[in-house]
């Protein structure tokens, strides 16, 4: 099935704005890749900021899907947590793109005010997956040392995404690895 405009549009900004940043990227650039003129984009993105708000609603669909897949086909804590971290190293590319939210984040300034609320919604829902992740690695004793669920999710995500920075401005994946090294030394899987 052949993909509509819009649906196109998304696809190009987004691996625009996962490879050179939010503020990396034009309206001019978006067309030349879809093949439409920057008016077309008007039609479906009034201006950048809505074009911004899109993505990370859309973001958040895609990892809230995500994760449910994973709780799916995970049966332990350190299961789902290590499924989630691989994850995240793939959105890596071999170290040549981020994570939308990631990247979003290094271009804080240029975003609307609504594109900001909407990477706090999706943080704290991913916040609120991994802090029942590490209560269920707790539970059934998968992941070593959890005292507080909460905690270990506001700490993580946080690595996961300055782990991602960091093999991103070296374009190595290996960084990614030795940060998240401490952390898999904790899973029973």
């Amino acid at each position: 099935m052949a993909k509509d405009t819009k649906t196109n549009l998304l696809d190009s900004a987004e691996q625009a704005a996962r490879t050179r940043g939010f503020d990396g990227f034009s309206y001019a650039d978006l067309a030349a890749d879809v093949g439409i003129t920057k008016a077309s984009i008007h039609h479906h993105f009034s201006n950048k900021a809505t074009l911004a708000v899109a993505l990370m609603q859309r973001y958040y669909s895609d990892l809230e899907t995500a994760c449910a897949e994973i709780d799916q086909d995970q049966t332990t804590g350190a299961a789902r947590l290590e499924a989630l971290v691989l994850r995240y190293r793939g959105a890596l590319d071999d170290g040549q793109s981020l994570c939308l939210c990631v990247s979003f984040s290094t271009s804080i300034q240029s975003l609307s005010a609504e594109t900001i609320a909407e990477m706090n919604r999706f943080r704290s829902m991913m916040i609120d997956w991994l802090a029942k992740t590490f209560a269920q690695g707790k539970d059934d004793g998968t992941i070593k040392d959890v005292a507080d669920p909460m905690a270990e999710a506001a700490a993580t995500l946080p690595l996961l995404e300055g782990a991602q920075l960091a093999a991103r401005v070296a374009q190595n994946t290996e960084r990614f690895d030795t940060a998240m090294h401490v952390l898999s030394t904790r899973l029973y899987t």
